[in-house]
Parts: structure tokens; sequence; C-alpha cells
């Protein structure tokens, strides 16, 4: 039977994974470091848990043997050249499947990024015109509708700006502003 005894806390060492066995490198020399990786590797994706799954990638690829340390860098650098591949890869990983949904005729798809905010010109022709038949619109009001809605639309003076020059209540305002929106919207 196996009975339990109560080890001193500093007898207490992880089980060192056979990969490590090489004195050059072990398990406790690597693990100081998940921290650092984990910081690194949410900075750069935004998402916790695929940091966590590129760290835990970088820790296998040094455990299997499929990265080898050399010595001829820190080991803290070492590491995170191994995490830095790892997020390229899935990077080019997720470029692949992920195709442009913008993509024309042609196959060529505009950059991301690179969107003008300056409008292009059909749309300042579209505007133009749009302003034009708003204007032609509005010179059909009424002059007191039209007045209204200079004033205070167009000058963008206070409510009680335009009843004192127009002499008129806030209710009549409010009542003439309506009236000249829904028939510019018409």
């Amino acid at each position: 039977m196996h009975t339990a005894t109560a080890a001193h806390p500093a007898t207490l060492v992880p089980a060192v994974p056979p990969a490590f066995a090489p004195a050059a490198l072990s398990w406790a020399d690597v693990l100081p470091y998940r921290g650092d990786l984990l910081r690194y590797a949410r900075r750069k994706l935004m998402d916790p848990s695929l940091a966590e799954d590129l760290v835990h990638d970088v820790f296998e690829a040094v455990a299997t043997g499929r990265a080898a340390f050399g010595g001829r860098s820190a080991l803290r650098t070492w590491l995170v050249g191994i995490l830095k591949h790892k997020i390229v890869d899935l990077v080019r990983e997720r470029a692949v499947h992920e195709p442009l949904a913008d993509a024309d005729d042609a196959g060529f798809g505009s950059a991301p990024g690179l969107v003008s905010a300056q409008p292009g010109p059909d749309e300042q022709v579209a505007c133009r015109q749009r302003l034009a038949q708003a204007m032609a619109r509005l010179e059909t009001l009424t002059p007191g509708v039209r007045q209204a809605f200079e004033l205070r639309v167009l000058q963008e003076r206070s409510t009680e700006e335009v009843c004192s020059a127009l002499a008129i209540t806030e209710d009549n305002l409010f009542v003439r502003l309506h009236r000249a929106r829904r028939a510019l919207a018409a």
C-alpha cells in the first residue's frame, strides 16, 4: 500500500517531461517565461484563448524536440522567436482560409483600410444633384415656412433667435419646420 507523506515545499519539483532530459535545457528553465510569452501573444493576437494555444504550441515544440536551443541567444529571446513564427504561421493560415469579401470580377479585392474618406466622382455628382433638388424644393415653400427653415436649419440659429426674428411663437416655429421637412422629403 502506498501511504501519503508530507513533503517539504522545497522538495516539490514539477515533473520534467522526457524531452527536457538533456542537461542543457530543463522544464524548470523554460517554465518561468510562460507569463512573458502569454503577454506578448495576447498583445499581438487580441484573443486570450488563442494566445494560450500558441504558447502551448511553443512549449510543445520545445518539449518534442522540434525546436532545439543552440545557446546562440538568450533563452527568452529564443522562445519569443518561436512564438513569433507561430503567430506568423497562424496569420498565413487564416489568410488562406478567409477569402476577400470585396473581390471584383478580375479577382482583385480592395485593400482593407485604404478606403478614401472623400467621395468618388459618381458620389459627388449624385450629391450635387440631390442638393439642387432640395434647393429647388426649398424655393417652392411658402415664404414663412422657407424663412423659418433657412434661419433654424441652414443658418443654425437658436430657436429664440428665429422666433424673435419672425415674430412667432416656438410652437408656430416647430409647426413651420415640420411642414418644411415634410415638403422637402416628398
